[in-house]
């Protein structure tokens, strides 16, 4: 299965059971939803999908399960993030041992490395294997900014193919091209600047809130793809306080809420994370519900 990083790649939430359990058959139930709505690829694993609380066991668990659905129609990526290079490295080979198609890979976790000490984990990850692999700059959450510049030391290594960019500075798409042209596929990792990133050349959208309204996501997607920017405009408005869900400092419980509200989720997550409640959980629903009352057509 070949990965060609254009279109939407949601970043797939984990269910977990009220007993702390992974939930499969609720994992497939949205898998199922994004395949409908069109989706051209799934990310297992990522930040919405609390990588850092799971176990080996689980991270094959949901690519197998995934492989079984999505069979050779879309390509099944797994995000790596460890603290570990030689971790790191030996996840890249175990996810081709499982059949991922592509890797998407975090900087080192826990300690903030300098451009050197980036530069070479990225490189081990990519040397060590043959799957295509995705870089995921996010400086914002992760303290760790892997800039355009940064990129002419990965120009070797073949298996590097793609950026998913979420610095939340739009203009490092435009310097990816400029520097690059179409050597790195870039995809837009922020969903509130989704829509601009896109109308200026961006392949294609790692999404969050994909997971709760593939429908409307993978329209946005389409509605550009086919020139109709008015269409994608209108239908972007009315997402937008819903797309803030995923720069809040609980994106994970929220997305997972929505997710929820929309009858391909549940809102239990992994501690040390909890659960939304009170007066948090009571705003987040309402506005979740008031943005369902005036769902657009498509």
């Amino acid at each position: 299965m070949t990965c060609n990083w254009s279109g939407v790649f949601p970043a797939l939430l984990t269910p977990f059971t009220k007993d702390d359990q992974l939930d499969l058959p609720l994992f497939e139930k949205n898998l199922q939803a994004q395949l409908q709505a069109g989706v051209q690829g799934v990310i297992i694993g990522g930040s919405l999908g609390e990588a850092s609380t799971l176990e080996e066991k689980e991270k094959e668990a949901m690519v197998r399960s995934a492989l079984d659905i999505c069979g050779t129609t879309i390509p099944v990526i797994l995000n790596i993030a460890e603290s570990v290079t030689a971790t790191a490295v030996r996840k890249a080979q175990l996810a081709r041992s499982w059949g991922a198609a592509g890797l998407m890979v975090l900087p080192p976790m826990r300690y903030r490395a300098d451009d050197r000490e980036t530069i070479q984990y990225f490189r081990s990850v990519a040397k060590a294997t043959e799957l295509p692999v995705m870089i995921y700059n996010n400086p914002i959450d992760y303290k760790i900014d892997f800039r355009p510049e940064l990129f002419d030391a990965l120009l070797d290594c073949e298996t590097v193919t793609a950026l998913k960019e979420s610095s939340r500075d739009v203009t490092n798409l435009t310097r990816m091209l400029n520097r690059f042209g179409d050597r790195f596929k870039i995809l837009c990792g922020v969903d509130t600047l989704a829509l601009e990133e896109l109308l200026l050349g961006a392949h294609g959208w790692v999404a969050g809130l994909v997971d709760a309204f593939p429908q409307e996501t993978v329209a946005i997607w389409n509605y550009v793809q086919t020139g109709q920017y008015d269409k994608a405009r209108l239908l972007y408005r009315w997402f937008m306080p819903l797309l803030e869900l995923d720069i809040h400092s609980k994106l994970v419980q929220c997305i997972k809420l929505a997710a929820q509200e929309q009858g391909i989720g549940a809102e239990y997550v992994r501690a040390p994370r909890l659960c939304l409640e009170g007066e948090e959980r009571a705003r987040v629903l309402s506005m979740i519900r008031e943005r369902l009352l005036v769902r657009p057509a498509l």
